[in-house]
């Protein structure tokens, strides 16, 4: 069946519905969503995602999404398709944008605004030693002490791991939810589900839904599918091979066929062939 609507972990379908100024009640939706309520957003300002460092010799920081609330908090938005080498230091690397860029020339007190980075990721962390976090969607991360009380309180990466959330429409129970369960199936809608009938979800589907689209951007959009479904079939490759590759040295070391199956998701036939 034809999609109806565009695939939100798109580079162009995600900046196309949370990334362009028509779009702003949607991310301050979104982010007032994951805050608390003492946190809320009453509009927002884009900004530059192009972060140079203060030298030439600098590295730069390019941002998916950047933007500044009526405080002067600063908001980096990011969506991660698949997992890299050291995406948390990449992560905290760019926070150090934003805060440095609120440095003042002569006297300054170094009272900083809030920083807060939100990736939303298409993959699980996979490092958690607990049950637990291991299937939680939120993870909330801020500067706490040994005692794990709060050191630092302007400064919150707020990761969602995708994959994790399972819910379907009978069981969302708030707004965040929504926006989880939008963001996850928005591509295989064929229509829009009774629970978004309000006005920033019927706006998120008019920008989203293809059919509205002129020849260009529906250009940009194949085009970065495209890009996305070859990025998820070398990760898919990757990671079948891997898995391939344990199965074959379990069964040298004599580990039971059953187990191995288990705990690789291959078939025991696949496994007797190895």
């Amino acid at each position: 069946m034809k999609a109806k609507y565009i695939n939100p972990f798109t580079d162009f379908g995600f900046k196309k519905i949370f990334g362009e100024e028509a779009s702003k009640p949607l991310l301050i939706d979104f982010l007032n969503a994951l805050l608390p309520q003492t946190n809320k957003i009453v509009d927002l300002n884009f900004k530059n995602t192009e972060q140079l460092g203060q030298t030439e010799t600098d590295r730069k920081a390019i941002y998916d999404i950047y933007c500044e609330n009526e405080n002067g908090e600063k908001f980096i938005v990011e969506l991660q398709k698949a997992k890299q080498n050291y995406f948390k230091e990449r992560t905290v690397y760019y926070s150090t944008f934003p805060i440095r860029e609120q440095a003042e020339r002569g006297e300054w007190n170094y009272n900083l605004k809030a920083v807060y980075c939100v990736g939303i990721l298409d993959f699980t962390f996979d490092d958690y030693e607990s049950e637990p976090e291991r299937s939680e969607v939120v993870h909330t991360i801020k500067l706490k002490n040994q005692n794990n009380k709060i050191f630092y309180d302007k400064l919150t990466f707020i990761y969602l791991e995708m994959p994790n959330f399972s819910k379907n429409e009978e069981h969302l129970s708030s707004r965040l939810d929504k926006w989880l369960y939008f963001i996850k199936n928005l591509e295989d809608f064929q229509s829009i589900p009774t629970i978004f009938k309000d006005e920033v979800f019927t706006q998120a589907f008019e920008k989203a839904e293809l059919a509205n689209f002129g020849q260009i951007d529906l250009e940009k959009y194949e085009s970065s599918l495209k890009a996305y479904r070859d990025l998820k079939g070398v990760i898919d490759t990757a990671f079948d091979e891997g898995k391939i590759e344990v199965a074959r040295n379990l069964k040298k070391l004599g580990v039971d066929i059953e187990i191995i199956s288990k705990s690789t998701g291959l078939t025991s036939s696949d496994i007797e062939k190895l």
